[in-house]
């Protein structure tokens, strides 16, 4: 029987534009293929964003592995410092060029292409279900959770999920995500009075009343870790006035900061400090200070335990590399699958993610292809 090339789907996908949020042709592609395996496909599409459900076996079957993934890709940034064609996904020196290739073409053509081979090959007792997105690079509001949306109201449960992120810094099968940091961005806007920077005591400077908070908020340690997070991180990454005048005190001052936190915080209890610190400077400048705040996911950890170690142990199997269990990055959509279902990720070397001449290499995917079937035969067994 023949088999299902992940590095040529990789391809075909690579060469459909599918900057968030176009659909670009990924989707209908993979549909296609999945349809044609005997996978019932739904397209679970809200408001621009364009999403894929692909089941095979019964529905509701106590026994059901998931996949989840996202075909949407970043834009190119400086086409002109591309070297090779951004969506030629071009072959050179054993590697595939394209936005894309490695975050997350690859890790989704390698597991729709061993979830084929399997029910094709050998069918299992049990169900697999493919859950991918076209929002995930984005504000991902209509993507996966579009997704589980419609799982819920369709009655289709994933026992367990694999997200196919790649997750390995440096080398191919070193590191599994099993948890992920919370994110919190916070806005703030100090709000004096405007005068003549030579009278300074007829003014009320904002700046100074951002700096003093500013610094009281980078300075101030969150915590020191927990048993499977690193310790939490507070980034002050814009101070903004727009005053281009020397002689003037401006009215008002902006900025923000974004905070990664583990499992000894929530966004509802940073927000309450932020919120705290900020009513404190402005008491103590006599100004007023508004926040605004956006919680992009709460932190997660999925236990290590039997998903972790049916994931690890394909992993060694197939590169002889026993993985770290890690929950270091940024965000992704197993923040939401976490809701659902037990939840790791593992893909590939992701060092040209989100890069010009982002690439991947082709033996890498046929690789993970292996370790993907192995999970599923591991799985079913």
């Amino acid at each position: 029987m023949p088999q299902t090339d992940p590095a040529r789907l990789t391809a075909d996908l690579i060469r459909c534009p599918s900057v968030t949020p176009e659909e670009g042709g990924a989707l209908v592609l993979l549909e296609k293929l999945l349809s044609e395996a005997g996978f019932d496909c739904t397209r679970t599409d809200r408001g621009e964003v364009s999403n894929l459900f692909a089941r095979w076996g019964a529905k509701g079957h106590a026994k059901t592995f998931g996949f989840n993934g996202h075909t949407d890709v970043v834009p190119l940034g400086d086409e002109a410092a591309w070297t090779m064609p951004p969506f030629g996904a071009e072959e050179k020196d054993g590697f595939m060029y394209g936005r894309g290739a490695t975050d997350m073409k690859s890790g989704v053509a390698a597991f729709a292409a061993a979830a084929v081979d399997f029910v094709k090959e050998t069918p299992p007792d049990g169900a697999i279900i493919l859950t991918i997105t076209g929002d995930e690079e984005g504000p991902a509001l209509d993507g996966t959770t579009a997704l589980l949306d419609y799982m819920q109201r369709e009655g289709e449960q994933m026992s367990v999920c694999l997200v196919g992120e790649p997750t390995c810094p440096n080398e191919m099968g070193e590191m599994i995500k099993i948890g992920r940091r919370g994110s919190l961005t916070a806005w703030f806007t100090v709000t004096g009075v405007q005068g003549h920077s030579a009278y300074p005591h007829r003014a009320n400077n904002p700046l100074n009343a951002m700096a003093r908070l500013m610094d009281r908020l980078a300075s101030h340690e969150l915590d020191q870790g927990t048993a499977h997070f690193d310790a939490s991180t507070l980034a002050v990454v814009t101070i903004d006035t727009g005053n281009p005048a020397t002689n003037v005190i401006p009215a008002q001052a902006t900025s923000a900061v974004n905070i990664r936190f583990n499992d000894s915080h929530s966004g509802a209890s940073l927000t309450k400090w932020l919120q705290g610190e900020a009513d404190k400077i402005a008491a103590e400048f006599g100004l007023e200070i508004g926040m605004e705040v956006k919680i992009s996911g709460e932190s997660f950890i999925t236990p290590p335990g039997a998903l972790s170690e049916l994931v690890a142990a394909a992993v060694a199997a197939e590169t002889g590399r026993t993985p770290e269990l890690s929950t270091t990055g940024g965000t992704s959509d197993a923040r939401f699958v976490k809701n659902h279902c037990p939840v790791v990720e593992f893909g590939l070397v992701g060092k040209t993610m989100h890069q010009v001449d982002e690439r991947v290499e082709v033996a890498q995917i046929h690789q993970l292809k292996s370790i993907y079937t192995r999970i599923l035969q591991d799985y079913f067994a």
